[in-house]
């Protein structure tokens, strides 16, 4: 059996209607999985790439919109890559920003990790792969919400693998680097900004949404069958300068 294969899982993959998460579910289906692609807007561009799969509408504004859905069909591979940012100084941050942030990146994560285990936990597998960031480890600026969801993020995610290990669930997570999305479009357009960021990566590049897919991919087969509460920087070594 190759232990990178995915053939016969199934993979829910959030926020997959773009960037990094449409990445994933790509390499995902490549990889063989059957990939459910989710998101609060249409994954159409999504499942052509994919050349197969279906999608799924959900929106973590509702931070238990995920609450039943794996009660109704097995899925073996969870990746929460759902996230929104706010940015504002933080003498001037609302509560209004704060809670959406909060809800959506680490209580909806939560809550949709919950879910996902007790439908996988009397099956002995499943594998939960959360999406941290290079924030779970810096402060960063006008993004007090963002950081502290993503500090969140990498700390539920070694709770869960404490918990779940030994019972046959994988809790990882990736943080990625600067990587090549919309999101990111600003600052590569700005010179003097993107010089600063490539000065500072020693692999000399921007990341690729594909550099985080295929470490998805691993961390979903068998081949990290004992990689247990890891964050895993893809960030072609900016946290080593």
């Amino acid at each position: 059996m190759n232990p990178f294969s995915l053939e016969g899982r199934t993979a829910l993959v959030t926020g997959a209607n773009t960037g990094i998460g449409q990445a994933i579910a790509v390499a995902m289906a490549q990889a063989g999985a059957e990939v459910i692609a989710a998101a609060r807007r249409d994954c159409d561009e999504t499942l052509a790439l994919m050349g197969s799969g279906r999608a799924l509408r959900l929106d973590f504004a509702d931070p238990m919109a995920a609450r039943d859905l794996f009660a109704s069909e097995r899925i073996d591979i969870l990746v929460n890559n759902a996230g929104i940012i706010r940015r504002a100084d933080a003498v001037d941050f609302t509560e209004a920003d704060w809670d959406a942030v909060m809800d959506v990146n680490m209580k909806a994560l939560f809550f949709t990790c919950q879910a996902f285990a007790r439908a996988a936990l009397p099956r002995g597998a499943g594998k939960i792969v959360n999406i941290a960031s290079l924030l779970s480890f810096q402060g960063g600026i006008r993004v007090p919400s963002y950081t502290a969801s993503k500090h969140g993020v990498a700390g539920l995610t070694k709770l869960m693998a404490n918990e779940w290990a030994a019972r046959g669930l994988n809790v990882n997570a990736i943080a990625p680097g600067y990587i090549e999305t919309n999101n990111t479009s600003a600052l590569r357009a700005d010179p003097d900004r993107s010089k600063a960021i490539l000065d500072r990566i020693p692999a000399g590049r921007w990341g690729k949404p594909e550099d985080i897919a295929q470490t998805a991919v691993f961390l979903s087969a068998p081949a990290s069958g004992y990689v247990n509460g890891a964050v895993l920087n893809v960030d072609g070594g900016w946290l080593a300068r």
